[in-house]
């Protein structure tokens, strides 16, 4: 039973956004009660971020001692013990949640969780459902910070098939799902966005046949589409079977596992592996909370409406996260969720006038090897906003450290605004996107322009020079200059 009666912020979920906004109150000198049905931590701690980085890394090993970049090493076949690094994987999970959220409950006061799931009754009254019980709790102020969980299609036949879901990476102390203890000989998986990627390539390199099927002309539609296509190109050569414009029409049970019924174009065929995989999108995770019953309008795809300040219909209730969907520019990302939840908490309870969200500038990344990052708009983006710009693709082949380090695979490429020179937008595929594209980042936060990427010196040779590059390639012939030339 909790021991805060009423407290200042009562919070809906147990994630990194919940936990931000705790947190912040914290700060405030406020009392926050968070109620979590599943782990706490969310789905990145649990789920996703950490445990898939935390094995796609291992496979990245296993993948350069049987494929060394370097022709005087000796390819090696290293063994892997599955069920080994999945409890490698759920140590560091249990670690981290332990030291970055159920520490925190212990030391902090004012923090506190109750364990249960929680409807709401009134626009000021939650009714909490767990193990010891049901009771009713209060706020002064309500945030809704209950994330997203994986959006499964409706497909004939799926219901009566076990099926994994991008949740799959969970420990196996969570009640809620049963995770992936055997690795499969065979997977398919549905879905050409991140986690299908990511995955996908993870397991393909730890010796799984893994079959891609997307309904789109290209993975990841949003990303640019000449590093698009040269993600998909890498991860052919790797092995994994990729078929795009593909329609699922049935999906049952076979004596292999699964079994599915596939329509691209004018071919029909079927497709049998030992599991398969869900990863076509998340949705917000508004289902059960009584969210009609306190007055809270829920867009059509489940999201919280909320305004910029990210108020929701009700004046006294918040909502921040993946549970608000794309509102404002917003994008289903952990850094994200935490910015606003502690924004969120600022406005609900600081007294001082609501602040508005600021998502223009978000850096992203897909851990595929290598990674794809990007920041700011693509070129098509760019067009669709009525922004007159140009662009240009640079190959790494070109970057000096990509040649020393014999990582010359990717490219990078620019957007960039006619007459202002203002840089618009940044898209890396290569070793160390996700570390480059922080530079593009800061950039953009502060409006630099072209001039201010082609002017900047860079440490000799690294990664970070690829964006120096592409801007000198705006003027010049990169491939007739010298090193570190101007």
């Amino acid at each position: 039973m909790t021991t805060l009666s009423e407290p200042d912020l009562l919070i809906l979920g147990g994630g990194s956004t919940a936990f931000a906004a705790a947190l912040h109150a914290a700060e405030l000198g406020k009392t926050a009660l968070l109620i979590e049905e599943r782990a706490i931590g969310g789905t990145c701690a649990n789920r996703g971020c950490l445990p898939s980085k935390h094995l796609i890394e291992a496979a990245r090993l296993v993948f350069e001692a049987a494929h060394p970049r370097y022709p005087g090493l000796t390819p090696l076949q290293m063994p892997v013990n599955w069920t080994a690094l999945l409890e490698q994987k759920d140590a560091l999970v249990r670690s981290y949640r332990w030291e970055r959220y159920e520490r925190l409950l212990q030391e902090l006061a004012g923090l506190e969780l109750v364990q249960g799931h929680a409807t709401l009754l009134s626009p000021w009254e939650v009714l909490v459902t767990g193990p010891a019980g049901s009771w009713r709790l209060r706020g002064r102020q309500l945030l809704i910070a209950t994330g997203s969980h994986p959006l499964v299609p409706d497909l004939p036949g799926l219901q009566e098939v076990p099926y994994l879901t991008s949740d799959l990476l969970s420990s196996a102390d969570d009640p809620w799902q049963t995770a992936l203890r055997q690795q499969p000989r065979s997977l398919v998986i549905l879905g050409g966005g991140a986690v299908a990627l990511e995955l996908g390539q993870l397991f393909a390199r730890l010796g799984t046949a893994v079959t891609l099927l997307t309904r789109g002309s290209q993975v990841l539609p949003g990303a640019e589409p000449e590093l698009a296509r040269a993600l998909e190109g890498l991860l052919q050569a790797e092995g994994l079977r990729l078929l795009k414009r593909v329609e699922v029409r049935e999906v049952r049970q076979s004596v292999k596992g699964v079994r599915l019924w596939l329509q691209q174009e004018a071919r029909s065929e079927t497709l049998e592996a030992e599991q398969l995989l869900i990863a076509t999108g998340r949705r917000p995770a508004t289902e059960g909370l009584g969210l009609e019953r306190a007055g809270v309008v829920v867009e059509a795809d489940g999201a919280v409406r909320v305004d910029q300040t990210l108020r929701t219909s009700v004046p006294h209730i918040w909502a921040a996260g993946d549970v608000i969907g794309t509102a404002w520019g917003n994008q289903y990302a952990t850094p994200v969720g935490a910015a606003d939840g502690k924004l969120a908490a600022h406005n609900a309870l600081s007294g001082e006038p609501p602040r508005p969200v600021d998502h223009r500038v978000i850096p992203r990344c897909i851990f595929t090897d290598p990674p794809l990052a990007t920041v700011g708009l693509t070129d098509a983006q760019a067009q669709a906003a009525g922004l007159a710009c140009v662009c240009r693709v640079l190959p790494l082949s070109l970057v000096p450290r990509a040649g020393a380090t014999r990582q010359t695979q990717g490219l990078v490429k620019m957007v960039v605004e006619q007459g202002s020179q203002r840089v618009l937008g940044v898209s890396l595929l290569g070793a160390s996107a996700g570390e480059v594209i922080h530079e593009a980042a800061m950039a953009l936060r502060f409006g630099a322009r072209l001039e201010d990427f082609t002017e900047l010196l860079h440490v000799y040779p690294t990664m970070a020079e690829a964006l120096r590059l592409v801007a000198l390639s705006f003027t010049r012939e990169v491939r007739l200059l010298s090193c570190c030339a101007s």
